[in-house]
């Protein structure tokens, strides 16, 4: 039987010299950020298992010999742990200073993703720009592959996992996976192939998780020189009845990219191929501005909606008369609200009297 917070047994320990509670089964950084004590990390994502790999969220617990992973060591009763040391914090910058030593660069487009960030605000919070093991690189960048939608630019990868994990603990597809060992140690995809070519069902999830844009959305990077700042405005994605939050990314008129809400209720940072990659209907050139009716030259002209919608309502009463209620069939947008789905299943039902009607949604 799964228990609550509230009917877990309540134990105490001390965290940076304040007594704290804390329930059965939290981790040392659970605890922690409940207590809004600034832990940093880099291989940490709250949606998957904690992994301990980074080795940025130390603490030092008093009677251990060695600073331990806060994320994934059980707190425990009396405990007694510091957050913040000379020696944990010196520990700290000389992880960053090596994770970069490496890398092509650390400062990248925030376009690039949803926690691309991460790794330059560390590096410029703990002063770690020093260059000091700066020396090869073992990451290779997989420019072959021509993919609409993910860049793996593995020459910034620092080995965090983070993409693998979500492919695997949250989407459930295993597309992406390590090889080798040590320095030479690579993220892949079966046989070393193209994402087309693998289980990858490009949802995107990879590109958000990842901490220093390795995994970068080539989509959102079309904008990177696009003028103005980028702001996010929370909506609902439009494609389906889940009802995904997703917060879509402008520059003054322009939408430049869209990443999901992390806190979505429906959706914890989840989206489907299609919610994650397919805005560009909103502003396509193509798109419709006006209704349009077909004239006696054969070509389409545009006219008022009373025009159009008269058009359209002699058209469908002609194919009524001649040929029957079968004869018409509906299928509703999946990008429309609910109302309109409504109202066209409501249409074809009541209006012709026939249940020929379906939702794109279900392609």
């Amino acid at each position: 039987m799964i228990m609550t917070a509230a009917e877990a047994q309540t134990h105490c320990m001390t965290l940076d010299g304040v007594e704290v509670q804390f329930v059965e089964g939290e981790t040392i950084y659970d605890v922690a950020r409940r207590y809004h004590k600034d832990i940093p990390t880099l291989c940490y994502d709250e949606r998957l298992e904690p992994f301990g790999g980074c080795r940025m969220c130390v603490v030092q617990v008093e009677g251990m010999r060695s600073p331990v992973a806060s994320c994934t060591m059980p707190a425990a009763p009396d405990m007694v742990v510091q957050t913040q040391t000379h020696e944990i914090d010196s520990h700290r910058k000389t992880l960053l200073e090596l994770l970069i030593s490496e890398n092509r660069e650390v400062d990248v487009d925030p376009l690039r993703g949803y926690a691309s960030q991460e790794l330059a605000t560390l590096v410029d919070a703990y002063d770690a720009r020093t260059g000091r093991f700066e020396g090869g690189q073992s990451g290779a960048t997989r420019d072959d592959d021509d993919n609409p939608f993910i860049l793996r630019d593995y020459d910034l990868c620092i080995s965090c996992y983070r993409c693998v994990r979500v492919c695997a603990e949250h989407e459930g597809d295993y597309a992406i996976s390590i090889m080798n060992r040590g320095f030479a140690t690579q993220i892949t995809t079966e046989f070393n192939g193209l994402l087309k070519d693998s289980s990858c069902t490009f949802c995107g999830q990879c590109v958000q998780t990842c901490p220093t844009g390795a995994l970068g959305d080539k989509k959102a990077m079309r904008h990177t020189d696009t003028p103005g700042e980028i702001e996010k405005t929370r909506t609902i994605c439009p494609y389906c009845g889940v009802g995904c939050a997703v917060d879509l990314m402008t520059k003054g008129e322009t939408i430049v990219g869209l990443q999901p809400a992390m806190d979505g209720p429906a959706n914890e940072g989840a989206l489907c191929v299609k919610g994650q990659f397919a805005y560009d209907f909103i502003q396509h050139p193509d798109r419709l501005k006006a209704p349009m009716v077909r004239g006696d030259d054969g070509e389409l002209h545009e006219t008022d909606w009373d025009t159009a919608l008269d058009r359209a309502a002699d058209g469908l009463k002609r194919v009524l008369e001649q040929h029957g209620r079968h004869s018409v069939y509906g299928v509703a947008s999946g990008r429309a609200p609910c109302e309109a789905a409504y109202s066209m299943q409501k249409f074809i039902r009541a209006g012709f009297g026939t249940n020929y009607i379906d939702n794109c949604s279900r392609a």
